[in-house]
């Protein structure tokens, strides 16, 4: 059958099912809102990292702020970028029939060289705070990345297995930075 030929038989069908379809009143629709979570909701028992009264500001040539409602967090030895609010709301699942949250953290250290170390011997672990449970779940080796030549970082990808409070630590060489971060919905 030539193309036009089925076109004009797909047109046919579109058209005669459109004839029997019925058209309800408009209605309103409805969507749910969901506000915006603030560290106001974080309870109390969770003490999530907060940006500090004396900020921590990396050598250069890193800028020495890390970006939009975040803040760098560590030393020079080793540092992360946290986000302002202490939450993290909304991480995917590593793949659709995974229950755990996956979150990529990036870190950096004053001296770390890609070329030296491309996949850096980068420790995390993670343990829940507000309740007992399974322990983080690491996804990935330490893996690097720069945004420009002269700025390295390392990253690592891990997975979560509950919502809730979390302390995460990140380890390498002879530098330890630990936080404390909301998981939530």
């Amino acid at each position: 059958m030539p193309l036009r030929s089925v076109t004009v038989v797909v047109l046919a069908a579109l058209v005669a099912y459109a004839g029997t379809a019925t058209v309800d009143e408009p209605r309103a629709l409805t969507v749910p809102t969901r506000t915006p979570m603030t560290p106001d909701d974080v309870p109390k028992t969770c003490p999530i990292a907060k940006p500090p009264a004396r900020p921590f500001i990396p050598p250069p040539p890193y800028p020495p702020t890390a970006g939009h409602e975040c803040f760098w967090f560590g030393t020079e030895k080793l540092w992360t970028q946290l986000r302002g609010d202490g939450i993290w709301k909304g991480l995917p699942h590593y793949t659709p029939d995974d229950p755990t949250f996956r979150q990529k953290l990036f870190w950096w250290r004053q001296g770390y060289e890609v070329s030296a170390e491309p996949q850096p011997k980068l420790r995390i672990t993670g343990k829940r705070l507000d309740t007992s449970g399974p322990t983080l779940l690491l996804a990935d080796h330490g893996s690097n990345g720069w945004q420009q030549q002269d700025q390295p970082f390392m990253v690592v990808g891990i997975n979560l297995p509950t919502l809730g409070c979390w302390e995460i630590k990140g380890l390498y060489h002879d530098a330890q930075v630990t936080y404390i971060v909301w998981v939530a919905q």
